[in-house]
């Protein structure tokens, strides 16, 4: 998109961002995904990813606050920034999380990306990236149904949590895919939450669209989405056959369930180095808590990187695809953003009375 860039700096809150309608509608941010893969492939897109953790005990502030090992899910504190260029732009994604924040009023996470022009270095804008990432991470879902689920018949799909992500999820697929799905099925740690998800997108959503109850639904499930912070796994492998599941959580798929993917069927990853060396997704940790490394290990293997596989998926064998989440993807969704709400401002600029 061509924009006139401006000589000021620009800063979008979240309530601006919202304002635009259909601003983060997934069909729109399904075609930006796939330019960003596409560049990706091509080598003109390109980041890292760095993150801190640390442990409850260098933060006092929790003794006033429930033990943090007694918590359902991780701690996740983490401090990431994302860094990544293509041909028209640098860009820098700040996370802070820390899941006791729901403990206070808080959001568990919170994102703000800095956007520049590539040439000059020159800072464009900065917005508050929160409902952004996770619209960006819903993007994988949709990227996923179109690379490995096309032409198919309407498929099941089964989704662990009923946080913002696992809302975004199910608005994404509605906005690009609906035709393509039969029924989701929403599975959190509580039935009510999954079951308040449920109720407040009914409304909006065409396919059907139910709490679980039970494990039958997952069984019969063609894709499964994990999108919680649980901090073991969420299902058990005598309970999932061929499905595709599609990890973008923490701790979340048991091990057996991996080695058979590794050993029968495909395993594929966004960035093989970054799943490795965030180490806190199940796959990364499969291998470090035997010693070794995804990185090391898992070319040897026949693990790929999800954009730039070409191949099929295998028939009856399991299908397991890792996501943490690439820089590149904020790039490019950033960029979008602010082309957007620029182009937005430019056109009342210039309907503007005396103009």
């Amino acid at each position: 998109m061509a924009v006139e860039h401006t000589n000021s700096f620009k800063w979008y809150d979240r309530n601006e961002i919202a304002a635009c309608d259909g601003l983060l509608d997934g069909a729109r941010l399904h075609r930006v995904a796939r330019r960003a893969f596409d560049d990706i492939a091509a080598g003109t897109a390109y980041g890292l990813k760095s993150t801190i953790s640390i442990s409850a005990d260098e933060l006092p502030e929790l003794k006033t606050l429930k033990r943090t090992s007694q918590l359902p899910e991780r701690l996740g504190w983490k401090l990431s920034c994302l860094s990544s260029v293509n041909k028209t732009y640098g860009g820098v994604k700040i996370v802070g999380a820390n899941a006791l924040n729901r403990r206070i009023g808080l959001a568990r996470s919170s994102s703000t990306i800095l956007l520049l022009d590539k040439l000059t270095m020159t800072p464009l804008c900065a917005m508050d990236a929160t409902d952004i990432s996770a619209a960006r991470t819903a993007s994988y879902a949709t990227f996923v149904i179109d690379r490995f689920f096309q032409g198919r018949e309407r498929i099941s799909i089964f989704l662990f949590g009923a946080g913002p992500i696992a809302e975004r999820i199910i608005l994404a697929i509605e906005d690009w895919g609906a035709h393509l799905v039969n029924a989701l099925t929403v599975q959190s740690r509580t039935r009510t939450s999954a079951a308040d998800l449920v109720a407040r997108l009914r409304p909006r959503i065409s396919f059907e669209l139910t709490a679980a109850d039970g494990a039958e639904a997952l069984a019969q499930s063609d894709l499964i989405i994990t999108a919680t912070n649980a901090k073991s796994p969420v299902f058990e492998a005598t309970n999932v056959r061929d499905a595709l599941v599609l990890h973008l959580g923490g701790d979340e798929t048991p091990g057996g369930y991996l080695q058979q993917a590794i050993r029968q069927g495909l395993v594929l990853c966004d960035s093989i180095e970054m799943v490795s060396r965030r180490n806190s997704q199940s796959l990364a940790l499969y291998f470090s808590r035997r010693g070794t490394t995804l990185e090391h290990m898992g070319p040897l293997l026949g693990i790929e990187n999800l954009g730039t596989f070409k191949g099929k998926r295998p028939v009856g064998a399991p299908t397991h695809i890792t996501c943490v989440g690439l820089p590149m993807l904020d790039l490019y969704v950033g960029a979008y953003v602010y082309e957007t709400l620029l182009l937005n401002e430019n056109n009342q600029a210039m309907l503007a009375p005396g103009v």
